[in-house]
């Protein structure tokens, strides 16, 4: 049932069942860990490289602008294109000013990598909260290849990178599985002469070596190991001539997550995202909603840039319990977690950070749903009927948190209300508009 709504803040929002299912199309934003690593190996490309569906997010600008700053150049020519003229592996510039990356860990990683190979000073800085952040592991693993590193404590930044003089191959093991330590150890490794090889216990997203096959680099990669953890060896040959090519972004699989969440939990639902990625080290969320029933089906799979991409509809489903391990859901606990709050029987949810096991657990709890946060997992006991709802999530919730609630709001018997929303159209700009047009009406309005 939907509540009258009430003068508020523009910036609150509420989602509530029109009484029809969802159906439709949708294309969700392009998926910012490929954009970021194709703008990178782009600028190190010998060519022009177009580069369409990137998101249009802050830290896309910051990696441009940065990019731009080392001697490549970096254009936006419309909505989600760029294009890149690079300047080869080895050839960047040393910057004339301070590199300012935002508020991404993740890029920071990637620069320092990209920097430590070649012959440079750069000083790397973002905002306050990047700046909290240790960048010691990936500086101490990156001494081996030459380059050397100050920064405050354990490798905060703002950080000062000399990168080597002549780039040393190296052998990395790595203790925990980490795509952005793995994938600026590779940046670093392209202008080292020899194999650099990097061995990581488990198995972290591989967009990095997708990327770098699509532009001509000799990668090879060896698994080690078995099961759903296994883990792998990459050896990659240096000072290759990467080639300009054309890179699809696809659509971000946990952006995806959403409207396809919300079409399982609507009864008479029926929507499908077009040209999301399906890399399977990147689609725990889909993995884990087909193990609790979720009615999936793929169409159009192909391969861009060297990732499998598809276009995945989903059908109003009963779900069941599921339990899964840590690690696998990169993100979509929150979305999940609403899933199992929908399902019959217990759901476990483990590997969660302690502040996001309790906010989840609240959030649940707020809407009907028997949840407590145990040991290092959150415990869901769903009993297949339908969910109250009526919640509230007050201001300072992280975007995803905040649109897990409204999609929450969507299925339950009454609305939920977000009291900050201003944040999701940094992430899924558009969510509000694209899930009350497949909803017929406004789902998902201001209070």
């Amino acid at each position: 049932m939907l509540r009258p709504l009430r003068a508020a803040s523009p910036a609150a929002s509420s989602a509530a069942f029109l009484g029809q299912g969802l159906a439709g199309e949708i294309r969700v934003p392009g998926d910012g860990a490929i954009g970021h690593r194709a703008l990178i190996l782009a600028a190190l490309a010998v060519g022009e490289s177009r580069i369409e569906g990137l998101p249009e997010r802050e830290d896309i600008r910051r990696t441009a602008a940065a990019l731009r700053a080392l001697g490549a150049r970096v254009e936006q020519v419309g909505p989600g294109l760029w294009r890149v003229v690079g300047r080869g592996v080895g050839g960047l510039v040393e910057p004339g000013d301070i590199l300012e990356l935002g508020g991404s860990g993740d890029v920071a990683r990637l620069f320092c990598g990209l920097l430590a190979g070649h012959p440079l000073f750069a000083v790397l800085t973002g905002d306050a909260a990047l700046r909290r952040r240790p960048m010691g592991p990936v500086t101490g693993a990156l001494a081996a290849c030459g380059a050397r590193f100050a920064a405050r404590g354990a490798g905060f930044l703002p950080l000062a990178v000399e990168g080597a003089r002549l780039a040393l191959p190296a052998e990395h093991r790595l203790t925990l599985a980490s795509a952005p330590v793995k994938s600026a150890l590779l940046l670093a490794g392209l202008c080292a002469r020899g194999v650099t090889r990097v061995e990581e216990p488990g198995s972290s997203h591989d967009h990095t070596e997708n990327l770098l096959r699509h532009f001509g680099a000799r990668l090879r990669v060896s698994p080690q190991g078995e099961g759903e953890g296994q883990g792998r060896l990459i050896e990659l040959e240096g000072q290759p001539e990467l080639s300009a090519a054309p890179v699809s972004v696809p659509g971000d699989p946990s952006l995806a997550g959403f409207p396809l969440v919300a079409a399982l939990l609507v009864p008479g639902s029926r929507v499908t995202v077009r040209g999301v990625c399906l890399n399977p080290l990147r689609n725990g969320l889909l993995a884990t909603l087909r193990e609790m029933g979720g009615g999936f089906a793929v169409a159009g799979e192909r391969v861009e840039a060297g990732e499998p991409v598809g276009d995945v509809t989903a059908t109003h489903s009963p779900l069941r319990g599921v339990d899964v391990p840590a690690g696998r859901l990169a993100g979509a606990g929150a979305l999940l977690a609403v899933a199992a709050g929908f399902a019959t029987g217990t759901s476990r949810i483990r590997g969660l950070e302690a502040g996001e096991l309790a906010s989840l657990a609240a959030l649940l709890a707020g809407n009907g749903v028997a949840a407590e946060a145990g040991s290092g997992e959150l415990i869901i006991r769903g009993n297949g009927a339908s969910v109250p709802g009526g919640g509230r999530l007050d201001s300072g919730a992280q975007p995803r948190l905040a649109m897990s609630a409204l999609v929450l709001g969507l299925a339950a018997e009454m609305p939920v209300t977000v009291a900050d929303s201003a944040g999701i159209d940094n992430v899924f700009p558009g969510f509000a508009e694209a899930m009350n047009r497949m909803a017929g009406g406004d789902a998902i309005a201001p209070l």
